[in-house]
């Protein structure tokens, strides 16, 4: 295992500690599209983690940007929960935002999953979606 990979799995572990923590400290549903996010995210994850090391490093690197984007969904919700007093279920969990995330995301998904690199290109795409989904989780932060 290189150091890279190591440091990627321990992100990983990090990051799912913390959504269990999350969890555990508050039972009740809420920002429904926030948790929906972070559980594709998850699932474009476990695709990758299962994908055969030999990415050019490709692979990792996604992983890696994926471990920011839920980073910044956890941040996300820490920080709508500390800033919004209402219960959770009247807070508006920004529905337009919450869709071009969903839509960011499964095009990420899809372009993991196309073939080849096609020339660099599909590798520039994927990093301009993870800074798209970087910047809308952002926004959602902002909630303004």
């Amino acid at each position: 295992m290189t150091r890279r990979s190591f440091l990627s799995l321990l992100a990983v572990l990090v990051v799912i500690a913390a959504a269990s923590i999350s969890i555990a400290a508050n039972p009740v549903p809420d920002q429904p599209r926030m948790q929906a996010a972070r559980a594709d995210l998850n699932q474009a994850r476990a695709s990758l983690m299962r994908a055969t090391n030999n990415k050019g490093g490709h692979r990792v690197k996604a992983i890696e940007y994926i471990n920011f984007a839920i980073g910044e969904i956890n941040a996300g919700i820490a920080y709508d929960r500390r800033h919004n007093h209402a219960s959770p279920a009247a807070v508006p969990d920004q529905p337009n935002m919450q869709a071009a995330l969903n839509h960011l995301n499964a095009a990420q998904v899809n372009l993991q999953a196309a073939t080849s690199d096609k020339g660099g290109h599909r590798q520039k795409a994927m990093d301009y979606v993870s800074k798209a989904i970087k910047e809308v989780n952002k926004g959602i932060e902002a909630g303004d």
